[in-house]
């Protein structure tokens, strides 16, 4: 079959179906091993490290980590996670190289490599359904510190095993003066790949979920960001109820926000083979919660902010700042929130059941709530946060569990 043949029924699939990953079918048939090895084989030219350059670059500043999918590789080279969604037009590969018609997008490279192994292959080997495999499934390239990358070095290919080991198989290729090259293997560490460019052949984990940078640049009208509130809500037909302070006269017309201000992870939660750790904070309350009579207190119902925060390997310990909405009417009626923080590691989608307190003519209500999570997730730290603490420690920055978080009251 030819590479154009080929590359068609590649891009006919992907136009007419995208196809969904069967995880026991990658598992068996794509073993993380033989994809990086594969990428070593490649005759790789500096604009195939470009490409897969611009798309880690893409998907770190759309919030997510520095990864490039192997769906976006062949469905739109240099693509990064978050960019279809945004809207974005970068320029693929193929654009910015047009006048170098003797190079391949590495989509055509790995696509070479499917037909010339076919050719060779005495068993039925299947380039079609090899290829098609590896563009549906879950497998992206990660690129740690590739914002440190010389524009020139060739990358050292490895892989994670899955097995929590913080040494990797790697594959080095040296060319000689005449152009020739060999591949040997290297073992490969955190501490090599902050000083030489390494790409790592794992599984995406979080493409799925909307980045809070994301997020942001689809809501444009949250001037400080905000979360996502994705169970409940106030009662829109609910009558107006006209706020009343604690002395029982009309509240001023400023409204008090809750913002977590800024995020610190003091521990890497996964080898630095899988990536940096993808944090949800969720944060469970009554929103715009104004009642002043029992009856009124029965329109509300609980509202979750759930977001997610992705911190690379290299911003352990840094203060990262997200001004983000948790609670948009911090009103002095609420006098205990849940907070969970989870940082994300897959299984079947289970819920804490957990309450916030409100408090309505001096007595206190507590609202029942649900906080989603994965059973494999670990929980970083959950529980109830009172008023008089986050009030008592504005601006200061509080330990929870192996994070610490720094919340603001802000007036507008």
């Amino acid at each position: 079959m030819k590479t154009d043949k080929l590359l068609f029924l590649l891009l006919l699939l992907s136009c007419n179906r995208i196809p969904e990953p069967v995880e026991d079918r990658d598992n068996a048939a794509l073993p993380l091993d033989q994809v990086a090895q594969m990428l070593s084989e490649l005759p790789m030219e500096p604009v195939h490290f470009r490409e897969v350059h611009r798309a880690v670059s893409s998907s770190s500043g759309n919030g997510y980590d520095e990864e490039y999918m192997m769906r976006d590789l062949f469905a739109s080279p240099g693509r990064g996670v978050g960019e279809e969604d945004s809207g974005k037009s970068g320029n693929s590969v193929a654009e910015q190289s047009k006048s170098l018609s003797d190079i391949l997008p590495l989509r055509d490279l790995i696509i070479q490599y499917a037909e010339n192994r076919a050719a060779t292959k005495a068993s039925g080997f299947d380039p079609g359904l090899w290829l098609e495999s590896l563009s549906s499934s879950d497998i992206q390239i990660y690129w740690p510190y590739s914002e440190d990358w010389d524009g020139e070095t060739q990358p050292v290919f490895t892989y994670d095993p899955g097995d929590g080991s913080q040494v990797g198989v790697g594959w080095k290729v040296d060319t000689d003066e005449r152009g020739a090259r060999t591949v040997r293997k290297i073992e490969v560490d955190e501490k090599y790949a902050a000083a030489y460019p390494v790409w790592v052949v794992n599984r995406n984990s979080d493409s799925g979920y909307t980045s809070l940078d994301v997020m942001r640049r689809e809501h444009p009208e949250w001037d400080n960001g905000g979360g996502a509130l994705i169970i409940g809500g106030p009662v829109s037909s609910r009558a107006p109820v006209v706020p009343l302070s604690e002395e029982g006269t009309k509240a001023a017309s400023s409204v008090k926000t809750l913002i977590l201000k800024d995020f610190t992870m003091r521990r890497h939660y996964d080898t630095w083979l899988a990536g940096g750790s993808e944090f949800f904070i969720k944060a469970g309350s009554v929103n715009d919660f104004v009642a002043s009579t029992e009856a009124e207190l029965q329109l509300y119902v609980p509202a979750v902010t759930d977001f997610m925060v992705v911190v690379k390997r290299k911003q352990l310990g840094q203060a990262l700042p997200f001004n983000t909405v948790l609670v948009s009417d911090w009103t002095s009626q609420l006098t205990q929130v849940a907070f969970m923080i989870v940082e994300d590691d897959g299984g079947s989608l289970t819920q804490w059941k957990c309450s916030a307190v409100v408090k309505v003519a001096s007595k206190s209500y507590g609202f029942d709530i649900s906080l989603p999570f994965n059973t494999r997730d670990d929980i970083v730290w959950r529980g109830q946060l009172s008023r008089r603490y986050i009030e008592a420690t504005d601006k200061i920055a509080g330990h929870f569990g192996d994070v610490d978080i720094t919340f603001e009251v802000v007036d507008y």
